[in-house]
């Protein structure tokens, strides 16, 4: 005991006489057993596209892309959720919760709404036409201007997204190794692209599986020893109640408040719907399950999964600082980055025990590498089916279609990596991703949306909609992001405390928030990032109604009702009357039998007339 308590004081000295750099640098206990728990993740992943590129090789385009429409619901449900929860969520929940609270954790009322949309709305139909791509919709329902305009709103989305995608794993991995963040990516993006390339949507399914697994362990082993560490659960919960992180909904009705129960359940359900229904990269793996039923049970078993890993994360950020109550990491700059947090909490809790690090490392980049093979999968289906085969008129073989999509995934990985130097500069990512994605998530929901829920708006009315949207949100997100980015706009964070620190450092420079600002040119910036996404589709749609009845509105019975939501066809009443050859419009109902006899008998009669009598 005596000699217990005689190494814990000489720790606490050593410590005391440290610099900050150096206490960073004795925390970077990254071993070889660590190397090979990481390098065996990534082994698995390869070994896993070899199996579906060689031994399982898809025979057709239909079989990489969608799997023949053969996959079962649990490994399509937990691909789902592997492919939403990227190390994004993973490193910048934790971090949301240390710096502004658990606020950010009632979002999950938006998935909610956002899983009954998807279950009435969105999915009976982009199920109900058995597609490949999602914007085929767009040309049936429009034309082949807004589908291609569509697919250049999820190119715009993807190359916005995977690079943070690329870059949030390779901070953690910098915090536990020092490793510079620009050695890494690209080593491990190889990994991805391969295993991607080679095996197909079942390879990116597969893998998602096993590396789900891998992250629900990383997070597990963190929230089992930590609490441990700092005494149990209550501690936990008591040092974030005392300092404000644990709090109810804030229902302050200002739009301008970062986070409030109506921008995180009313803009939170917008975004959702976008990013977890509305979009290739998830609607193509509902499009492999065999039949609407598997969708819906698929669609539940993925919100459920979601609840339960942002529970975890937003713990894992209460329990960050009850960890470091007394000595904030971000002002003695130990953690460089404020979503380096996370790595920084392992290190300290599992540093000492050699492989847990690198499993957890594991579990980080298990969350990049599943996203990013995702994207990139479907950044080879968007190529295929939208941007070659609506435009080349020759009949393309199997060979060159295996060609086109491989060489898209190595070409837009490598886009990706080149990215990375540009969104280490923009800030937290949690809020870069849903402001920076809302630059095409808003106008590319509000497409799809005013053609399942507005069966007036035509293609005139969806084009110019969607692009003024663009353009607008463009705009406003870009310039938001860099009003935050350089601290002319900041947000009232918790309070932290460095009283009980061992180490030497400088304190980080105080930046006196600009909150209270009231030039009006700020007023739209400062709008809650939760509402961009809304804001996007609102845009898209308000003006896509007023240009299509400003030119020609389509009549509701003339839409191919397959295109509408179900409970918009029921509303639709068919004609009364069949079509006629001469009127020039187009029905989507033909004659029903009894009419049919009656066209036939005029037809005979009239015959009967022009040739005379017989």
């Amino acid at each position: 005991m005596a000699d217990s308590l005689a190494d814990g004081l000489s720790s606490t000295y050593e410590k005391s006489l440290m610099g900050v750099s150096e206490m960073g640098e004795s925390m970077q206990r990254f071993g070889w057993v660590d190397y090979i728990m990481f390098i065996f993740m990534l082994g698995i992943c390869v070994f896993v596209g070899l199996y579906f590129g060689i031994c399982k090789k898809s025979q057709t385009s239909q079989d990489y892309l969608v799997a023949s429409r053969s996959m079962g619901v649990i490994p399509i449900a937990m691909s789902l959720l592997a492919s939403w929860v990227s190390g994004i969520s993973l490193l910048g929940i934790p971090t949301e919760v240390y710096v502004y609270g658990v606020q950010y954790a009632y979002i999950l009322g938006g998935f909610f709404l956002a899983t009954l949309l998807m279950k009435s709305v969105y999915l009976p139909v982009f199920q109900g036409l058995a597609l490949t791509s999602t914007y085929e919709y767009h040309e049936r329902r429009f034309d082949k201007k807004v589908r291609l305009f569509g697919s250049l709103l999820f190119t715009i989305k993807m190359l916005s997204w995977l690079p943070l995608v690329i870059y949030v794993p390779a901070l953690a991995f910098n915090q536990v190794t020092g490793v510079n963040v620009h050695l890494i990516t690209p080593i491990v993006c190889i990994f991805c692209i391969f295993y991607t390339s080679m095996g197909g949507l079942k390879g990116v399914v597969w893998t998602d599986v096993i590396q789900l697994v891998v992250m629900f362990a990383a997070l597990l082993l963190v929230i089992i020893k930590g609490t441990i560490n700092v005494g149990g659960i209550w501690n936990v919960i008591e040092r974030n109640w005392e300092s404000g992180r644990i709090e109810g909904p804030n229902f302050d009705l200002d739009p301008l408040s970062r986070h409030t129960i109506w921008a995180l359940i009313i803009g939170g359900t917008a975004y959702t719907v976008q990013t977890t229904g509305v979009n290739q990269n998830m609607i193509q793996r509902y499009l492999s399950l065999p039949s609407m039923k598997e969708g819906r049970r698929a669609l539940w078993a993925f919100f459920f999964g979601i609840v339960i890993l942002m529970s975890c994360c937003c713990y894992c950020g209460m329990l960050i600082y009850a960890t470091f109550h007394k000595c904030d990491p971000l002002t003695t700059m130990l953690a460089r980055e404020k979503d380096q947090l996370l790595p920084l909490l392992v290190m300290e809790i599992l540093g000492d025990i050699p492989g847990l690090p690198g499993i957890f490392v594991a579990g980080i980049f298990s969350a990049a590498l599943s996203s990013l093979s995702t994207g990139l999968n479907a950044m080879a289906a968007i190529v295929l089916e939208d941007f070659y085969k609506p435009f080349i008129n020759k009949q393309i073989t199997e060979k060159q279609a295996f060609f086109l999509m491989k060489s898209t995934v190595i070409i837009t990985g490598a886009i990706c990596i080149g990215l990375v130097f540009i969104v280490e500069k923009l800030g937290a990512v949690l809020q870069l991703t849903i402001n920076i994605g809302s630059i095409a998530n808003g106008p590319a929901l509000g497409l799809s949306t005013m053609g399942i829920l507005l069966p007036w708006v035509n293609a005139k009315g969806a084009l110019i909609g969607s692009a003024t949207s663009l353009i607008v949100m463009c705009w406003v997100c870009l310039r938001a992001q860099s009003l935050v980015a350089s601290g002319d706009v900041t947000f009232p964070e918790k309070p932290v405390s460095t009283e009980d620190c061992h180490y030497h450092f400088t304190p980080k420079p105080f930046i006196l928030n600009d909150l209270t600002h009231t030039d009006e040119q700020f007023m739209i910036y400062r709008l809650s990032y939760m509402w961009y996404c809304l804001l996007g589709m609102l845009i898209a749609m308000i003006i896509g109604l007023v240009v299509s009845f400003l030119t020609k509105p389509l009549d509701p019975r003339d839409v191919d009702p397959k295109l509408l939501a179900p409970f918009i066809r029921r509303w639709i009443k068919p004609r009364k009357y069949p079509n006629q050859p001469d009127d020039g419009i187009i029905y989507a109902y033909g004659p029903t039998l009894k009419d049919k006899d009656t066209v036939d008998k005029k037809e005979s009669v009239q015959l009967k007339t022009f040739n005379g009598p017989t």
